[in-house]
């Protein structure tokens, strides 16, 4: 059907006095603006993408998404129309994902999975202490699911709390024995509060399902050097260099867990 060309110049009116409104922060007017040039010619992409601008704004995602999804419909070949969703899930996607997951909370609190991935994007914010509180929702409403747990250790660690963190992967590793990451983990928190010989168990049981990882190696390394076992720590520190080289001489030149070995014949020959 042909576009009434009428129909078309009063909408572009109405689109451009939208978009002075939405310039001015008058956001509901010129919400009404962009629906007028809309109703007036539902076929004008750029109206429906000006109201998906602000409908984004107003943090009213899936409207928004709706009409920059239309706009996309009507000028498939639009690259203007490509970029201007693309910026707005750059933008607004995590926002969007939030606001979802807690509408789905919302509607059934007891949904362990909403909380978890809702604890999951709020640590991609950095929101710790609510991706905590969603984290251990999730661990309450589902026990025996050990990821949230090891989720919840790994924002633990970061926030330096190695000690919750050994909690929450003790059980992990108990609930799955063969989680390689759980117990490289666990090995760390012990390592970093000291518990020398319980750091050594984990890092062995690790070993037992991922001998050759860079990591494990590494950190078994850091271990004996702070426990002042100086030939075992060469000893994993080479096949660490074996695995990558670059890579663990960039970690040796900011790790002070090797000071001790400074000096040392061995440790020196391998450089």
């Amino acid at each position: 059907m042909a576009r009434d060309k009428d129909n078309i110049a009063l909408s572009d009116e109405h689109n451009s006095r939208g978009i002075e409104l939405a310039d001015r922060g008058w956001l509901d007017e010129a919400i009404k603006e962009f629906k007028k040039a809309i109703e007036l010619d539902p076929h004008s992409a750029h109206a429906h993408d000006n109201l998906a601008t602000v409908y984004a704004e107003k943090k009213q995602f899936r409207e928004a998404l709706n009409e920059y999804l239309l706009a996309l419909r009507l000028e498939p070949e639009s690259a203007t129309a490509h970029y201007n969703l693309a910026c707005f899930l750059s933008t607004h996607a995590a926002e969007m994902a939030v606001e979802e997951y807690k509408e789905a909370i919302e509607l059934d609190s007891e949904y362990p999975d909403a909380h978890l991935n809702l604890g999951l994007t709020y640590a991609d914010q950095g929101r710790v202490e609510e991706a905590m509180r969603e984290l251990q929702t999730a661990i309450e409403l589902d026990p025996q699911d050990g990821f949230p747990r090891h989720e919840l250790a790994a924002l633990q660690m970061d926030e330096g709390d190695y000690r919750s963190a050994i909690n929450q992967l003790k059980e992990v590793v108990r609930l799955e024995a063969d989680n390689f990451e759980a117990q490289l983990d666990l090995g760390i928190c012990y390592a970093q509060k000291g518990f020398y010989a319980e750091a050594e168990r984990a890092y062995e049981k690790a070993r037992t399902l991922n001998p050759e990882d860079l990591l494990l190696n590494y950190n078994m390394a850091a271990l004996y050097a702070l426990w002042g076992r100086r030939k075992d720590a060469v000893s994993f520190l080479q096949k660490a260099l074996a695995a990558d080289r670059a890579k663990v001489m960039g970690w040796l030149s900011t790790d002070p867990m090797f000071d001790s070995l400074k000096g040392d014949p061995e440790f020196e020959a391998l450089f």
